[in-house]
């Protein structure tokens, strides 16, 4: 066997006769795009499909400088550094072939926790034509039931005192964009790539909150010349494993430290609304269109609703990944019943999406053995996920009269889940939410008051006032309380 390869610059060449790598020049280090959010997604996704342009010779100054404002991004930023910001991506096939390549678009990364002077100063720089940002659900710092601006946050509270000392990403965005401006320069393009519905209109009105208390000359200014283009991104992409960094070694003999497993499956829907240029994303597959938000809703509804529904409910059954889920019958036959007969009935006609095709490929992409996406990732910060995926869904059907059964089943299930953290089996669940204390504080209540859970208004909004709603999300949990053998449940709802 190869001894493996240490994957960066200097081997890329060796490495070459492994895999796929980069036969575009990266000795420039132009970076046309900062990424805030450098995590597994983004080099699936928006790092791919740059690279696959630079492959082609068409974004030769369109580069990816990587931002860290976390101190967990620290480790990326030391693996980076060593592998001359290289990295492996594996995509993982359903019938078990796994196709790697090297992927070269990121050429710099720049942690802002100690030193917030280098970021602010990629961003602020003439050539940096993008801001593109992957925070997930939970960095918005909104309340989801009111959807407003949290000023309560200690660091929103200092970033308003020191202007130039940001924490957030809304503090690191003005400082740049007031440097722009003061310089004469044109805006960025502020483009989001996470799961929130209307992701590019949500981060225009969180910002421009922030920077009117903060500045409101430059909130004027980011009003009339910033873009928020919405998009919709979809791409599995589980957590690496020690298991796929040693089958990277063993099978392609190429050392990488931190490589991204993801699917085959890849999409990308984006507003056509750019304030200084872009890639020509089109080439490589990227859909251009007036008005994503019919797309939005329909992956928003359907994928990442359909993830919380077999996540929640296989935590508590005791499945430990998606496709586990899949492989049992009766979870696939719930899933595609809650597709069915509750989120399509709220999603309307999508042009060019035959809607039935898309959820047999739902059911095809969770099914994949090769991915294993684990149930506790999936059902990772559900208080920022449900009340965007899930509960609007309970809050439409029960406006028009439709069916709510499936997913009251799943509010009952994240109550116990989050009440008892333990499967039925009794082994334990790892839970990992922002919100967790609060959660086991509402859901432990349950016993004495069977709704304590869902009096969470900034969760569920008004649901705790719907009779219905409340009289079938009552005798959910008196059920998975009495007897947590959920398939039992699951089974009389599907033959109802």
């Amino acid at each position: 066997m190869e001894i493996p390869l240490q994957l960066n610059q200097q081997n890329l060449q060796e490495v070459g006769s492994r895999m796929p790598v980069p036969t575009y020049d990266r000795s420039s280090d132009k970076s046309g795009i900062v990424h805030i959010g450098v995590g597994g997604f983004h080099r699936a996704h928006l790092a791919y499909y740059l690279h696959q342009l630079q492959q082609l010779g068409d974004a030769p100054d369109w580069g990816i400088c990587g931002i860290g404002l976390r101190e967990a991004d620290t480790k990326l930023h030391d693996i980076f550094k060593k592998q001359d910001h290289l990295y492996t991506l594996m995509v993982k096939h359903p019938g078990g072939k796994i196709e790697a390549e090297v992927i070269g678009s990121i050429v710099d990364f720049k942690m802002g926790t100690t030193d917030p002077e280098p970021v602010i100063t990629s961003m602020a720089a003439v050539e940096t034509k993008i801001v593109s940002l992957t925070i997930t659900e939970g960095g918005y710092n909104f309340n989801p039931n009111t959807g407003e601006f949290n000023f309560d946050n200690p660091d929103i509270q200092h970033e308003l005192q020191h202007p130039q000392d940001p924490k957030t990403v809304y503090g690191f965005l003005t400082a740049a964009l007031k440097r722009r401006r003061d310089a004469g320069l044109p805006a960025f393009t502020i483009l989001v790539c996470d799961n929130i519905e209307h992701n590019g209109d949500m981060m225009r009105k969180m910002l421009g909150t922030f920077a009117e208390a903060q500045d409101p000359d430059l909130a004027k200014w980011i009003a009339q010349e910033v873009s928020f283009p919405n998009s919709m991104v979809d791409r599995i992409t589980p957590v690496t494993t020690p298991a796929d960094i040693e089958t990277l070694a063993q099978d392609f003999g190429v050392q990488d430290a931190w490589p991204v497993t993801c699917e085959p499956f890849i999409q990308w829907v984006v507003e056509d609304k750019f304030s200084n240029g872009r890639p020509a994303f089109e080439k490589v597959g990227v859909q251009f269109v007036p008005d994503v938000g019919p797309y939005e809703k329909m992956k928003l509804r359907l994928l990442n609703a359909g993830h919380s529904v077999l996540g929640l409910l296989g935590a508590i059954h005791g499945h430990p990944t998606i496709n586990a889920c899949i492989e049992d019958e009766l979870f696939a036959s719930y899933f595609r019943a809650f597709l069915d007969e509750e989120a399509t009935p709220v999603i309307g006609n999508i042009e060019g999406i035959d809607l039935s095709d898309y959820k047999d490929s739902l059911l095809e992409r969770f099914a994949n053995p090769n991915i294993k996406d684990s149930v506790s990732r999936i059902c990772s910060e559900s208080s920022a996920k449900l009340p965007k995926f899930l509960i609007p869904t309970i809050h439409e059907n029960l406006a028009i009269g439709g069916s709510i059964k499936f997913a009251t089943l799943v509010i009952a299930a994240w109550c116990y889940y989050s009440d008892k953290g333990m499967d039925r089996h009794g082994h334990p669940i790892e839970i990992i939410d922002a919100l967790s204390t609060d959660l086991h504080q509402a859901a432990k209540q349950t016993k004495t008051d069977p709704l304590a859970f869902i009096r969470q208004e900034s969760l569920f909004g008004n649901l705790i006032r719907n009779e219905r709603f409340t009289e079938l999300y009552t005798e959910a949990v008196h059920k998975i309380y009495t007897d947590t053998n959920i398939k039992k449940y699951m089974r009389d709802m599907i033959s109802i």
